[in-house]
């Protein structure tokens, strides 16, 4: 017995410091806050996606934050949701291209070893909800409100 109780206890011991050196040592950037915020939306189910789910929440006022692919083919879409968030006051983000932005919001399906397959690309996402606090919604609230004075 105290074979399998010591192992135990030395385990957890390890354990616990190795997941906080790990957490220490990712650099929170606003890639990783937007991801860590769109799948705490996704969770929560505070997410629209695509253009006509997006809009009518932008209309409506429930969106709390907007992102917008840099490579939307559409320019009549990019005006649409820029000009809705900039009459409404929805901070608006951009992201580099839009199957990042569909892989972070869920559209993609998840293979056995984790790697995402069958991403599907999505120009506009609305978080209408952030769910819980977490240190990439508090990252990502400074930097809006560092572009908002800028």
């Amino acid at each position: 017995m105290s074979d399998t109780e010591a192992p135990a206890a030395d385990v957890a011991a390890d354990a616990t410091p190795a997941v906080d050196d790990a957490t220490m040592d990712v650099a929170m950037d606003i890639n990783r806050a937007l991801q860590e915020v769109l799948k705490k939306a996704l969770i929560h189910d505070g997410l629209c996606r695509g253009l006509h789910e997006s809009a009518k929440a932008l209309d409506r006022r429930e969106a709390q934050l907007c992102l917008l692919a840099k490579d939307c083919d559409e320019a009549n879409y990019t005006k649409l949701v820029e000009a809705l968030c900039k009459e409404h006051g929805i901070s608006l983000v951009k992201v580099d291209e839009k199957k990042q932005l569909g892989e972070w919001s869920g559209l993609c399906k998840i293979d056995a070893e984790g790697v995402p397959q069958k991403v599907v690309g999505c120009s506009c996402v609305v978080v209408k909800d952030f769910g819980e606090q977490s240190e990439g919604l508090n990252f990502l609230l400074e930097y809006m409100k560092g572009e908002a004075e800028s």
